[in-house]
């Protein structure tokens, strides 16, 4: 199969899709959900806050569990509990039934994303992984794309518990063609052809010196490096920007301009197609700088710096927004901003550590991302009295912004392979 890597990458990228219709789903649904079952904005809160404990500490683990157990088994086993988490939504008659079916979505989706970010670095060479990952978080944004209209569609036919089992499904069909395609990595996949295997391969090597061997620290070797807290404080800043929108934009909407089920799903997908071209954008660009001569390090660190100066004048602006159009063209140069920014973000644990080790430093980024997101959700009720004012909320995430710069332009240092004699490389130096 010639392109093998791309056939790869699409099948995550399907995967990430379902994965935020699954998680997008009870936000589009919910002031359905809230009328039939007395619920407010706080126990909306709640829900998601659990939701997010649980994706905090799943990121963590399936980091450890990808690396121990691979990425085709690894994917499996996120999905499969994903499926049937998000099905068991059906059965929820309270904020206690709710919440306990969403720590297990939550911590089963997790998965998604060091998955991803593994086989990224298993199937591409430096210079395309921004690509790859931009591919992963274009499917993210399609999937908050489709999300909406096609959520609210099912449940305009057939009510929120029936549409929870309905949307389940996509992920057992899916494990099909995964369960028959990835057979195993690039160095023993049968269908693979040898020119793809030396592209694949040699793009790897090629970022490392040939006199090193391998370097995979231990968990706690990982956390000695300052570029693993580069990535760590990168995620932490940035993450809230994004889930405040895939949390509380319908709500959002709702609040701020009297949008029902019917209009959130006809217009609050449109940001996300802002999101899905800033994923391709933010990979494009780093890649094609690569390309060109860049180093990786100037590359990935001018791409991230591009989309934090698109989304901080658009954070303040929307703090003034007073009608829906301008809001949303606001929320989608925001949401450009961000993929462009987090898709190499997200390759940085690739382009500082082997692939043995790369799970694990997304998952460790990705939980430490997800406890500022609680953190920001809990806020949110508070900032905005309930609804009934929303400036604070974009001023939060403008602030962010400038601190997730610093931890990428600053506290790594140049962006290149850690070898093992560089185990002193960490916090107490400056950057280079």
């Amino acid at each position: 199969m010639k392109n093998l890597r791309w056939t790869i990458v699409s099948l995550v990228a399907i995967a990430t899709i379902i994965n935020y219709i699954d998680r997008t789903a009870i936000s589009v649904m919910w002031p359905g959900i809230s009328d039939d079952l007395g619920m407010d904005s706080h126990d909306y809160a709640n829900i998601m806050s659990v939701f997010l404990v649980a994706y905090a500490v799943g990121q963590a683990v399936f980091g450890r569990i990808f690396d121990a157990v691979g990425t085709r088994i690894g994917f499996m086993l996120s999905i499969v509990v994903w499926s049937i988490s998000i099905a068991l939504h059906a059965l929820a008659t309270s904020v206690a039934s709710f919440s306990v079916f969403r720590v297990l979505l939550g911590f089963s989706e997790a998965g998604n994303w060091p998955g991803a970010t593994k086989a990224n670095a298993e199937w591409f060479p430096s210079r395309e992984r921004a690509l790859a990952q931009g591919i992963f978080g274009a499917g993210a944004s399609a999937g908050s794309i489709i999300a909406p209209p096609l959520v609210a569609f099912l449940y305009a036919f057939l009510g929120w518990q029936a549409t929870f089992v309905v949307i389940a499904l996509f992920g057992f069909i899916w494990l099909v063609p995964w369960l028959i395609i990835y057979k195993s990595g690039p160095d023993a996949h049968p269908w693979i052809t040898p020119e793809e295997r030396e592209l694949i391969l040699s793009g790897q090597i090629a970022a490392r010196s040939d006199d090193e061997e391998e370097y995979v620290p231990t968990f706690f070797e990982l956390l000695s490096h300052r570029q693993s807290w580069s990535v760590i404080g990168a995620r932490f800043f940035i993450e809230p920007i994004w889930w405040l929108f895939v949390a509380w934009l319908p709500l959002y909407l709702n609040d701020k301009f009297g949008f029902d089920v019917k209009a959130i799903g006809a217009s609050a997908w449109i940001p996300y197609v802002g999101a899905a071209l800033g994923a391709l954008f933010g990979g494009w660009l780093s890649g094609r700088l690569i390309s060109s001569g860049w180093t990786v390090n100037k590359s990935r660190k001018f791409a991230v710096a591009v989309g934090g100066a698109l989304m901080l004048p658009a954070l303040l602006a929307t703090t003034v927004a007073n009608t829906p159009a301008l809001a949303l063209g606001l929320i989608t140069i925001i949401l450009f901003g961000f993929q462009a920014a987090i898709n190499n973000i997200q390759t940085l644990p690739s382009d500082y550590f082997s692939g043995k080790s790369v799970a694990s430093l997304a998952g460790i980024s990705g939980a430490a991302g997800v406890i500022s997101v609680i953190t920001a959700i809990q806020l949110v009720p508070v900032i905005t009295n309930d609804g009934t004012y929303y400036p604070p909320f974009f001023i939060l995430g403008a602030s962010l912004v400038p601190l997730m710069l610093i931890s990428v332009l600053f506290i790594g240092g140049r962006i290149e392979p850690v070898s093992k004699k560089s185990n002193n490389n960490n916090l107490v130096q400056l950057p280079e």
